[in-house]
């Protein structure tokens, strides 16, 4: 599928309510998590020793909560693209959750919501529901039932 594509920063306001994606899938590796815990000082076993978390709650390492949410930017290039903007600035984030723990070797994909738009001086701020989405083939849809992360993401969009 490809990316939906904004030519303009205004173009989003007729958006409200279109559902995004999915984009492609990513493979979540043992090694981008190592890097994440280095780079954030957090090595909890559940992370980082996949021995100690084969016997754990989880059976496996599984990926922090803040590197799933960090992966956005990467997995949104295949949901959704913004021409007509010198520059597209993180607002900040509305609510983020983690229904479920993201195991290492997983596959994920992402998809999204414009859930708000409206236009200020400084350009466009939009809203957008993002859904990080685990690949099980086990399933009619081939996703698992609850997502590894929701996560209401705040942009403005500052035209060119």
């Amino acid at each position: 599928m490809s990316p939906r594509a904004f030519d303009r920063p205004t173009d989003v306001l007729a958006a409200v309510g279109e559902q995004l994606g999915p984009g492609g899938w990513f493979r979540l590796t043992q090694q981008r998590v190592d890097t994440f815990a280095e780079a954030t000082d957090d090595h909890q076993w559940i992370h980082v020793d996949p021995e100690r978390a084969a016997a754990g709650p989880f059976g496996t390492t599984v990926a922090h909560g803040y590197l799933t949410l960090s992966l956005l930017p990467a997995l949104s290039a295949d949901v959704v693209t913004w021409a007509g903007c010198s520059a597209r600035i993180n607002y900040g984030s509305d609510r983020v959750r983690y229904p479920r723990p993201l195991p290492v070797g997983s596959r994920i994909r992402a998809r999204a919501e414009v859930v708000d738009a409206s236009e200020t001086t400084a350009g466009v701020h939009v809203l957008l529901r993002w859904t990080v989405e685990i690949e099980d083939l086990s399933t009619q849809s081939g996703v698992a039932a609850r997502p590894a992360c929701v996560a209401e993401i705040r942009t403005l969009l500052v035209p060119a």
